[in-house]
């Protein structure tokens, strides 16, 4: 039995978990700052780093706790060194690096972004590989063919705006609440997709590669009239401003859906696997399977606990990395990209 604490700081949610064997997770505890940033619009990077700064040696304590471990208990310490926000990393891989000199534990760096496309194996007793990885993060669109836990092939990712991304910006557009992600999902469910036909960019026929900004733009112009980017919203009534956030929610995920349903085709598998936060979208939860079934594939989301950023994926990668010998030294960078 391997047990990891893993820490994850890349961004705006300040976590720590501990996992036993890459899938039973003892405990997950993870601090958001949404409340920090919604009046921004936005996650602020330095009010980021503080928060980290104040909460994680609580966070920490709280999941040993939980887990009932002590610092005996623990085999290695797990932390996100990239990619994300520089100084938020910092903070982490301080504190990891810390942790396992005090402790004299093993330290493993971990790619946040492969831990979300593993992510969907948390909890199972054997893995879903191989599969096709969607990964629709804040920040991140990308797709993987997962043949193994240290066994990931990038096979497109976003060439601007994530989805993520252009959910948050749409979000704002709108007036709606941040993060635009939920908010947009809970508004879109009032709306008419067909109503507003937004652009869906597949960047040619063999692309796997995404593009959300210029549907933002297409719902900018949409809003305030072509060529504007203010004093429109006002003018719309409450059904047309959610016959606009459906119809932007729908043309993105027409293109989350076919992107992977392209994957599976080159690669010839028949399995997919989702993480990250736009995984909690309902509408990418209903049409990817369906689209997947259709194919004779089959489609595993990452549970909602996991979906966005949290340390159990951290500790759950960092275990299989941590068993092939793959610890890093205490000079282990934060790395934003």
């Amino acid at each position: 039995m391997t047990t990891l604490l893993g820490i994850e700081t890349s961004c705006d949610e300040t976590a720590a978990a501990v996992v036993v064997d890459g899938w039973n997770v003892r405990s997950n505890v993870v601090a958001s700052q949404i409340e920090l940033h919604a009046k921004y619009g936005g996650v602020v990077p330095e009010i980021a780093s503080r928060a980290h700064i104040e909460r994680l040696d609580g966070i920490v304590r709280e999941a040993l706790s939980a887990a009932g471990c002590g610092r005996e208990d623990i085999d290695a310490i797990a932390v996100t060194h990239r990619p994300g926000l520089v100084g938020s990393l910092l903070i982490g891989v301080t504190a990891a690096k810390t942790l396992s000199w005090a402790w004299c534990k093993p330290l493993v760096g971990v790619n946040h972004i492969e831990a979300h496309a593993c992510s969907a194996a948390i909890g199972l007793d054997s893995p879903p590989w191989p599969a096709i990885a969607l990964v629709v993060s804040g920040g991140h669109s990308s797709l993987y063919r997962v043949d193994g836990f240290r066994e990931l092939t990038l096979l497109g990712q976003t060439t601007d705006d994530a989805a993520g991304e252009a959910f948050d910006k749409v979000g704002t557009i709108l007036n709606l609440p941040f993060p635009g992600g939920p908010a947009i999902d809970k508004l879109a469910r009032e709306g008419d997709p067909s109503v507003v036909a937004f652009p869906r960019a597949m960047l040619g026929r063999d692309s796997l590669d995404f593009s959300f900004s210029g549907i933002k733009t297409a719902v900018l112009y949409e809003v305030n009239g072509p060529g504007r980017t203010s004093g429109g919203l006002e003018r719309l009534s409450a059904k047309r401003i959610a016959d606009i956030a459906a119809g932007f929610q729908a043309a993105v995920v027409d293109v989350l859906v076919a992107k992977t349903l392209r994957a599976l085709d080159r690669t010839g598998l028949s399995c997919v696997v989702v993480g990250g936060g736009v995984a909690a979208n309902g509408r990418l939860r209903s049409r990817l399977p369906d689209a997947c079934a259709a194919r004779g594939a089959t489609c595993r989301f990452t549970p909602m606990a996991y979906c966005t950023d949290n340390a159990a994926m951290i500790a759950a990668l960092g275990h299989h990395q941590f068993i092939r010998g793959e610890t890093a030294s205490l000079g282990l960078d934060a790395q934003a990209g």
